[in-house]
């Protein structure tokens, strides 16, 4: 694959900032692989076996520091882990496939460019119903399009105030780890046949592991990301253009 070094050196700088606000970085994932043609059936997967690590990792340290609300977050779970499963055994055309993804990263860019999801002051009671509700609709279309569904999830919990910012990342990375692994389980239902490498797979596993865990643990210690939000908000503004325009 053409551009595969610079495509390996720009990955774990993603999943850096990702797993710095408690995110696997699935839709960071996704806007390089479009950058990079990887193809369709191939980014699905890569970025869901990604997402496994990086938001795994992520959980871990947000959790060790007590920012971890398990009522916040079981609500979203029970509604979103069998829909992420059907998502993702659900087949999709490339098309659909490349102008659905592009929506995804519009919100995922203004989530970064914090337009919406601003933290509240004062915090409301979790909704059982609505939150099932919403984790279901997310759920469902992370499994379909390979993202944990952490980027959409974030600004609803914190527009309807009902978590504080850390406390919400803890809570989308366990979203994002089992919706990935759903996703992951219902997409090998119909089977996986990769184009890239073993080899290739494998780097980047690699190399998210490490900008994922020096993400997580930055990010669970209050540090300032704000630049570095708005170069991963360029970055996937030129994935936006070029999965509408090809």
């Amino acid at each position: 694959m053409e551009g595969s070094m610079i495509f390996l050196m720009i990955l774990p700088i993603v999943a850096f900032l990702y797993a710095a606000v408690g995110h696997g970085g699935a839709s960071g994932y996704l806007a390089l692989m479009a950058i990079f043609g990887f193809a369709t059936q191939d980014m699905k997967v890569i970025a869901l076996m990604l997402n496994l690590f990086v938001a795994g990792i992520s959980f871990y340290l947000f959790w060790k520091k007590g920012f971890f609300n398990k009522n916040l977050f079981i609500p979203f779970a029970i509604g979103s882990i069998p829909a992420a499963f059907l998502g993702g055994e659900l087949g999709i055309d490339a098309f659909w496939f490349k102008k659905i993804l592009a929506v995804l990263l519009l919100f995922a860019i203004l989530r970064m460019l914090n337009v919406f999801g601003k933290e509240k002051t004062a915090i409301k009671p979790i909704q059982f119903l609505p939150a099932l509700i919403i984790g279901a609709s997310i759920g469902f279309f992370s499994g379909m399009i390979g993202i944990g569904g952490g980027i959409i999830l974030s600004p609803v919990i914190l527009l309807l105030g009902w978590g504080k910012m850390k406390e919400t990342a803890a809570v989308s990375a366990l979203f994002i780890f089992v919706n990935s692994a759903a996703g992951l389980i219902g997409t090998a239902m119909n089977g996986i046949n990769l184009e890239v490498s073993q080899a290739t797979v494998i780097s980047c596993i690699s190399v998210a592991l490490i900008g994922g865990f020096a993400g997580a643990f930055w990010g669970s210690g209050l540090k300032n990301l704000k630049q570095l939000k708005y170069v991963l908000a360029f970055v996937l503004m030129i994935a936006v253009v070029k999965l509408v325009v090809v």
